[in-house]
């Protein structure tokens, strides 16, 4: 066999193509979605939903996707995409809105075009796709026409008005405040929301999921086939997240004598989990990121009245328990929050755990106390905005601060209790992560008690370890739980188990590679142990070789396929020239690679804007990942006059090895088919061919390997 045919037996032209795809896509006129993602800016839309801060090209926040207390979210402008380096999160504009809120492509699309103003007209929909509509957004649809009846009943209803609207006037609340929260009425009769919902093509099964009607049981809990509204006569705060979607509904009754609950909110559904909401953070966030700081406050009504008064950073945790999920929600703005307490002694020492969690949390807490028998709402009314806004910034006083007189004056002169008082405040210094701030509060503590600061240390550590000890099965604390290093005069961390390195002897090819590099055998080892005792499990997989190098040509084309490597060549025309005769084994790389074919067979570079909007996931995924890169090259070389090569500046030398390296690990692998056919040869004449065939392709192995400088002298070894 000719060297040229055997070069067609291992790289022979195959095509692929991308599937066509239907369905919600087709919803949208494509020139609607143009303009959409044009007119989207992808540092606005993730700014309304986590506080962006730049550095370097891209700009980076903690993750709205996961729990992390140091920044590993990044958006890179110029290319349209995010990235988290933590959780894996990655996509364009419209991705982002489709994870942060777990809505469909169209339903993600149309919260963009109503952000930007841009009028969608949907193509009449199939039964099929009817069908077919996601099962949040048909939550979210009925949740926004509901709050859209309870506003209208409130406004233009005799009931409404007279009952309703008159309380929220008698509250203080204006005109102004009541639309822009849209406020609600449900009138008092049994099923008015359910006949107006039915009557509108709303399903019943919608109305359930999102608690807006309940199905009566009887005693046995079997469905008796009676259907009635939860909320009956009552002041309606519909609950936004934070794009500003309905997602369930707190109710006040109006009934002096009302024997159900004062305040009734929306169970929990797909759309609603109350422990991941604060009430008004939809309407607060600009303002929490402009004023570095978030005020937080127990009741609707305390929202209202504050927003009201021109103190629009604000929010409630709706009278529950404050949660992780809702310190997340805060740190995404701001690290700065000053909770607002009205007098009761009682609340505040109820509440004190919840503040433990913002220090916990990483935030930087504050409190604002108002006299006995005043809450926020109740004050700011009293006394007018001006006179409110001195208060805040005359009583405002740090956490640590505020719990120590508060415990210490209940401690009074009593020993025992003094004691005790001291160690509540350190478990709260224990709750803070950064080591710094530990050692300020400690010291304040050490002087508000008149005891000695190095006794605060041994007892801190001491309340550390305890909690340390208690953690189950093992598990690691967090920052905060840890006690202070040596370093800062604190005490020591426990030490980490190491396992003990296993020793075997090496091959003859590890010898090679110990004398090559001056590595020990537990280096070659993975830092020790025998790989023969590993489980599968532990093993980790070997990495496709073939699917890299794929991955490595794609990426160069999806980077840099406009960049000049000659005079009228350009990266994409020479890679695409040079793989014309190579069949991708990868699926999605040959996908990406025939996308790119088309790209520039329609006079348009590919780029990383246009792709990452592809309708296929995994191509967005693709793209996301290629596109992004965690760190950069600090600017401090340039100041010192050191040059350091970027990838840009050695093009023709990345393509070449990624074009020498795919094509090595193709023959390799047309190699070891070879091999394995000679273990069982059909005849002589069938073997003799596969020799030469394998003689060939030896010596084009070694011919790539000289080419990519990866043949080992044989005087090294």
């Amino acid at each position: 066999m000719r060297e040229a045919e055997l070069r067609a037996t291992f790289l022979s032209t195959s095509r692929y193509f991308l599937p066509t795809f239907a369905g919600s896509m087709a919803r949208i006129p494509k020139e609607t979605v143009d303009q959409i993602i044009h007119h989207a800016d992808i540092v606005e839309v993730v700014g309304d939903f986590v506080s962006l801060k730049r550095k370097g090209q891209n700009m980076w926040a903690c993750c709205p996707f996961h729990h992390e207390k140091s920044p590993s979210f990044s958006v890179a402008p110029a290319k349209g995409l995010y990235k988290c380096f933590g959780c894996g999160k990655a996509g364009g504009v419209v991705q982002f809105i489709m994870d942060i809120e777990g809505t469909s492509y169209v339903e993600a699309l149309k919260y963009l075009a109503k952000k930007y103003g841009i009028d969608v007209q949907e193509e009449e929909k199939t039964p099929e796709q009817q069908l077919a509509q996601n099962e949040k957004d048909s939550q979210f649809i009925v949740s926004n026409w509901a709050k859209d009846h309870y506003h209208r009943l409130l406004l233009h209803t005799d009931e409404g008005q007279g009952i309703g609207l008159s309380y929220l006037r008698q509250r203080g609340l204006n005109q102004t405040t009541i639309k822009t929260f849209e406020l609600g009425y449900s009138l008092d009769q049994w099923d008015d929301l359910l006949k107006s919902a039915t009557a509108a093509g709303f399903e019943q099964k919608y109305l359930e999921k999102t608690g807006l009607v309940i199905r009566r049981e009887d005693d046995q809990g079997q469905d008796t086939g009676r259907r009635y509204d939860r909320f009956r006569g009552r002041v309606m705060f519909p609950i936004h997240n934070v794009s500003g979607r309905v997602i369930g509904f707190g109710a006040r009754t109006l009934k002096p004598n009302d024997k159900t609950a004062k305040y009734l909110n929306s169970p929990e559904s797909e759309i609603y989990h109350k422990s991941d909401v604060l009430y008004g953070l939809y309407q607060a966030r600009q303002a929490i990121r402009t004023e570095e700081l978030c005020y937080l406050v127990e009741g609707y009504l305390d929202v209202l009245s504050l927003h009201q008064g021109d103190i629009r950073n604000v929010v409630a945790s709706s009278g529950t328990s404050l949660t992780d999920g809702q310190i997340r929600l805060i740190k995404r703005y701001t690290d700065n929050v000053t909770v607002l307490y009205d007098g009761d002694a009682a609340g505040i020492r109820a509440s004190l755990r919840g503040i433990d969690m913002l220090l916990e949390g990483g935030l930087n807490v504050r409190v604002v106390l108002f006299p006995d028998g005043d809450d926020p709402d109740s004050y700011i009314r009293k006394v007018g905005d001006q006179r409110f806004r001195e208060h805040l910034e005359g009583a405002s006083q740090d956490f640590i601060q505020f719990k120590t007189d508060l415990v210490s004056r209940e401690a009074a002169q009593d020993p025992v209790k003094k004691a005790e008082a001291i160690r509540e405040v350190l478990q709260s210094i224990g709750k803070v992560p950064d080591p710094i701030k530990r050692q300020v509060f400690l010291q304040q503590t050490s002087q508000a008690f008149s005891i000695d600061e190095q006794v605060l240390i041994t007892e801190y550590n001491k309340l550390v370890r305890t909690a340390s000890g208690k953690a189950a099965g093992g598990q690691s604390s967090s920052g905060s739980g840890a006690a202070p290093t040596t370093g800062s005069g604190y005490g020591s961390q426990p030490a980490t188990r190491n396992p003990q390195p296993v020793t075997r002897n090496l091959t003859p090819e590890e010898e090679a590679e110990a004398l090559m590099y001056g590595a020990s055998p537990e280096d070659l080892m993975g830092g020790g142990g025998d790989l023969q005792t590993l489980t599968p499990e532990e093993l980790e997989p070997v990495p496709d070789v073939l699917a890299q190098c794929e991955r490595e040509v794609v990426r160069l084309l999806l980077l840099y396929s406009p960049q000049p490597l000659a005079p009228e060549v350009s990266v994409a025309q020479y890679l695409l020239e040079q793989l014309e005769d190579t069949n991708f084994k990868t699926g999605l790389y040959a996908d990406m690679l025939h996308l790119c074919r088309q790209e520039l067979e329609q006079g348009r570079w590919p780029e990383v804007r246009t792709l990452i909007q592809h309708s296929r996931a995994d191509i967005r995924s693709l793209v996301a990942e290629l596109a992004t890169e965690k760190y950069e090259l600090s600017p401090n070389w340039t100041t010192h006059q050191i040059y350091v090569p970027r990838e840009l500046d050695l093009l023709q030398t990345a393509c070449d090895n990624a074009i020498l390296r795919l094509n090595k690990v193709n023959v390799e692998r047309e190699l070891a088919v070879r091999l394995e056919a000679l273990r069982h040869p059909a005849d002589e004449a069938s073997m003799m061919e596969n020799l030469q065939t394998i003689h060939l392709l030896k010596q084009m192995d070694n011919q790539l390997a000289n080419m990519l400088g990866t043949v080992i002298p044989r005087a090294a070894l």
